[in-house]
């Protein structure tokens, strides 16, 4: 169906609205539109030679964030009906009205409506950074250039997988350890204000010097009962201030995501994904005809760490003025011996792609092996150390008792 014309809802708030109506031969025709008002879709389908037209809007609400995965589900699914043969625009259709969050389904509708007035799909999809990248823009429009749309889009949507898993797998090694200390402090807190000032007034019958442990946790106790509102206040106060800064400080991201790689244990997780992601991206960069100095303006923002970022620029920099891939990576000093040396190996064979992506390949493994490696390490160590505070705490409330005990 054709839509609005561009110059006119530029300045027009529009709606989805769903229509039906019959052609000249009496068939019932469905349909789903993107305007700025019911008469505009009414006098589209007019002109159309629809009659017994009816339309509605669609109400957009209750529709829940557009996350990393929706874009990847929908770029596999994408890529599916692309290689099936079904048309773009039908393809949009059939994804947009069978997903489950409604705000995927606006946002899929309006690319639609893009496409309808003229713009080709990579132009549609840089409208909308928030959910589509450059790479992602880049690569569809090297895909509508070449012919091979229904290939980049499924080597598109096999990389942003991948990624995800990447993400996935870091997000759950993180999640557990923080979870169960997060619990810890909590309870931790509970005691402190609740259950030990209980015990304070029982050890004040006793009339007798109480142990030194005892004394100590009721004094952090009354520390707790006096100040915790305090205490709150600035946890939450400090989370926020660093949260704010570091989106718009340049410095504490470099020196934050510089802290991230020497962590002990988190720090070789991190550099591996980083690493992993880097190649993945070159390598599909590269592998769809990217060429190489462009493909790195992508490859600088997908590795997820500043540190990778500013070495990528600089290994631009040297591309674009005649060094080799190897040799720039070299003088960058962020890549271990295995990653120049294969990608040293695949500019000598014109392989590039290749030899990265099977680097890309060992670091993601490696990335699993060690979230698996330190999943099993950690959740005996946080108990030891959950155990014996909290352990702790109990013991030194019941020295006076036992104290006491000894004595009759």
């Amino acid at each position: 169906m054709a839509a609005v014309a561009k110059k006119d809802t530029k300045d027009v708030k529009l709606y989805n609205y769903s229509w039906t109506g019959k052609d000249k031969t009496g068939k019932v025709i469905k349909g789903e539109v993107r305007a700025g008002g019911e008469h505009v879709v009414l006098a589209t389908l007019r002109r159309q030679g629809l009659q017994q037209i009816s339309v509605k809007k669609v109400s957009t609400r209750g529709g829940k964030k557009i996350t990393e995965k929706d874009i990847t589900i929908f770029t596999r699914q994408l890529a599916v009906m692309m290689k099936a043969g079904v048309p773009l625009l039908q393809s949009f259709d059939i994804v947009g009205k069978g997903h489950a969050n409604p705000s995927v389904g606006k946002l899929l509708l309006d690319i639609k409506t893009e496409v309808e007035t003229g713009s080709s799909l990579g132009q549609a999809f840089r409208k909308y950074p928030q959910h589509f990248d450059a790479l992602f823009c880049n690569l569809v429009a090297a895909g509508e250039q070449a012919g091979i749309l229904d290939a980049l889009l499924d080597r598109l949507a096999t990389y942003k997988e991948k990624i995800l898993a990447i993400k996935s797998k870091i997000k759950g090694a993180l999640f557990y350890p923080i979870a169960v200390i997060a619990i810890g402090i909590i309870i931790v807190t509970v005691i402190m204000i609740f259950v030990i000032p209980v015990f304070k007034d029982l050890f004040k019958s006793f009339g007798a010097d109480l142990p030194a442990p005892t004394q100590i946790v009721l004094n952090m106790s009354e520390f707790f009962v006096a100040y915790w509102w305090i205490m709150l206040g600035i946890g939450v106060g400090t989370f926020f201030a660093v949260s704010y800064t570091y989106k718009r400080s340049t410095a504490m991201q470099r020196s934050f995501d510089r802290l991230l790689l020497r962590l002990p244990v988190f720090g070789d997780v991190i550099r591996k994904a980083s690493i992993a992601r880097w190649c993945r991206t070159l390598s599909t960069m590269f592998a769809a005809g990217v060429p190489l100095v462009e493909s790195l303006d992508s490859v600088a923002g997908a590795a997820g760490n500043y540190v990778y970022y500013e070495a990528t620029k600089r290994i631009q920099n040297e591309v674009s003025t005649g060094t080799s891939l190897t040799v720039a990576m070299q003088n960058a000093n962020v890549f271990p011996s295995m990653v120049m040396q294969m990608t040293a190996i695949g500019e000598e064979s014109g392989a590039l792609d290749s030899m990265l992506s099977k680097v890309a390949d060992f670091f993601e493994q490696e990335v699993d092996d060690s979230v698996d490696a330190l999943a099993s390490l950690m959740e005996p160590a946080i108990m030891v150390i959950l155990g014996g505070l909290i352990g702790g705490l109990v013991v030194a409330m019941y020295l006076p008792i036992f104290k006491l005990g000894g004595a009759v």
